[in-house]
């Protein structure tokens, strides 16, 4: 009988452990799985920038005098790209000839920094490229570092986004000669006319 009773018991336990086995082994695979589930959620690079889906209308003002600028942001190329088009006017001012200022941007995610990268393509021939500086910014901060400033050497540049709502933010564009420091040269203020598609 006790032989039996032996018997029964370490069935059990066998038992016992083939289940607690099998619920470790689920649980170890659901903690695997989890984060990239979450992450899949949270993977948005463009959150900081979304807002800007749209077209805008505003002022600017700074070295180049005082203008209007439309501007526009769409994404473009199956989304992996955010295009922007500006077009500043400054009347005549003084001494300084009236001026119609063009420029695209794009906005890309580089996977390898996780970062935002802007390139800017002026019609002076001029193409900054800048990488979003995460310290620097926060999500009514945004703030953009140059990289490289194509055809201007060794100068610097930096452009900050300070979003006041999704409807409105105000763009400053810095720069700064080899060995300078940065200064204001202009400074653009925003309101929404339409959202993004």
């Amino acid at each position: 009988m006790g032989r039996l009773d032996s018997s029964a018991s370490q069935s059990y336990v066998r038992a016992w452990f083939r289940k607690a086995e099998v619920a470790l082994f689920a649980w170890i695979l659901a903690s695997l799985c989890m984060p990239s589930a979450l992450g899949a959620q949270q993977a948005d690079p463009w959150t900081p920038i979304r807002f800007l889906e749209g077209a805008w209308r505003g002022t600017s003002e700074g070295e180049p005098g005082k203008g209007a600028v439309e501007r526009s942001y769409t994404f473009v190329l199956k989304q992996r790209f955010i295009h922007e088009k500006n077009v500043s006017t400054y009347p005549a001012q003084g001494n300084k000839p009236s001026e119609v200022h063009e420029h695209w941007s794009f906005f890309s995610h580089d996977r390898k920094r996780d970062v935002l990268v802007l390139r800017q393509f002026h019609q002076e021939g001029f193409v900054n490229e800048f990488v979003m500086t995460k310290s620097a910014s926060t999500p009514t901060r945004l703030v953009f570092e140059s990289e490289t400033l194509e055809n201007l050497g060794r100068w610097r540049a930096r452009e900050t986004y300070e979003v006041i709502s999704n409807d409105e933010f105000i763009e400053t564009f810095e720069i700064g000669a080899p060995g300078k420091p940065l200064h204001v040269y202009s400074k653009n203020h925003f309101k929404r006319v339409t959202r993004g598609d």
